[in-house]
């Protein structure tokens, strides 16, 4: 077989690309994935129920970015929706991240009063604080309630989460869900908040939905490669695995899900109910305020994190220490040597953490280039 891209993993980066190489050069892509689906993690199907449901957990859309917003938005019309989380501490659901609101829901109205006080003089109103940068703050107020948040809000649940404290991560983790000095009980505060009215397997459908795009499924690339002749390659998988492995593996957290359908028309008030410090999972999720959708049962989505053991379960987290950098800037520089015939691209290429406008962005960038003659 002959094209011109062959492109490896079809998630968001490797979707958007080859619809991008499709539509706008009229260049002929082979896109293959190794599992039995489109769309990658943000894969979405409807269940014995006919409830929507997200078998990778809960993926909410939201983004900044105007130029994603509109080029997805050729795909699918959208269902405004805003995400809460609330997180069981003490025995009480309060708002997460970490707010105004939480405070008073955990303390009594004098302390909390005292404690927001401390937070607005010392950081402003609507400021979003990493908790490691809270807890050295000085004040004794603020020193309390950084070690009350870390340890009630963080420890635990990073521990579960990613089998570290929050101190050995790099910094971009325990900033993603900050000490919010705010009243807004939204989980996120990006301009586009929204789902894929038909789900996202029906987005990447259209996005997919070309001529000169050929999709095989349950193809892996060592299987194929040897017989395509293509131009250039897009790998979007695992760049350890890609190099055969040949520096060492790379560390990745995992995740199990069980699927629990009630006969209930809710269980939660709200999409997602963290437990950072009660039983072996870290979150449940309600798939029906994802979806919008209205029926007399509801199913609970349950994560268990656990390590990565390849051949059992799938890498979904690289894990970021300055130890795991180095060794992935080891596998970086192998791809350098290849940059004219292979780009490696997305969470597990670029062994980086992306949500799925991030990855979206990067595609979008990637292909720019491409088209603009630039080195890639």
């Amino acid at each position: 077989m002959n094209v011109d891209w062959l492109i490896v993993g079809a998630g968001f980066t490797g979707a958007t690309l080859a619809e991008r190489l499709a539509s706008q050069r009229g260049e002929r892509v082979l896109l293959v994935d190794q599992r039995g689906h489109i769309a990658g993690n943000a894969y979405d199907e409807h269940n014995e129920h006919d409830l929507l449901i997200h078998l990778y957990g809960p993926h909410i859309f939201h983004t900044n970015s105007d130029k994603v917003w509109t080029y997805l938005s050729q795909f699918t019309a959208w269902r405004p929706y805003q995400h809460h989380v609330l997180g069981v501490i003490d025995g009480i659901q309060v708002p997460i991240p970490f707010n105004l609101n939480s405070l008073y829901a955990l303390f009594g109205p004098q302390q909390a009063a005292r404690l927001e006080d401390a937070l607005v003089a010392r950081y402003g109103f609507g400021v979003k604080v990493p908790i490691l940068k809270l807890r050295e703050s000085g004040s004794d107020d603020l020193q309390f309630l950084a070690d009350f948040i870390y340890r009630n809000v963080f420890l635990n649940y990073t521990l579960k989460q990613w089998g570290l404290r929050p101190e050995e991560l790099d910094a971009s983790v325990t900033g993603r869900v900050p000490v919010y000095i705010s009243r807004d009980n939204r989980y996120f505060q990006d301009t586009y908040q929204a789902m894929p009215a038909q789900g996202y397997t029906r987005m990447f459908r259209r996005m997919l939905d070309h001529s000169n795009i050929k999709v095989m499924l349950n193809t892996r690339y060592d299987e194929i490669a040897p017989s395509v002749t293509a131009g250039r390659v897009i790998y979007t998988g695992p760049i350890d695995e890609y190099f055969g492995f040949r520096h060492g593996a790379l560390p990745y957290r995992s995740l199990h899900f069980d699927f629990d359908t009630r006969h209930v028309e809710h269980v939660q008030t709200v999409g997602t109910v963290n437990y950072p410090n009660d039983y072996a999972f870290t979150r449940m999720t309600e798939q029906k305020y994802l979806s919008g959708q209205r029926a007399p049962v509801t199913t609970m989505i349950t994560e268990y994190p656990q390590p990565y053991v390849r051949g059992h379960n799938d890498p979904y987290y690289p894990v970021p220490t300055d130890a795991n950098r180095a060794l992935y800037d080891r596998y970086a520089r192998d791809a350098e040597a290849i940059a004219d015939r292979v780009i490696f691209a997305g969470r597990l290429a670029d062994y980086r953490y992306y949500n799925m406008d991030q990855a979206c962005a990067r595609a979008l960038s990637l292909f720019e280039q491409i088209a603009a003659g630039h080195p890639v």
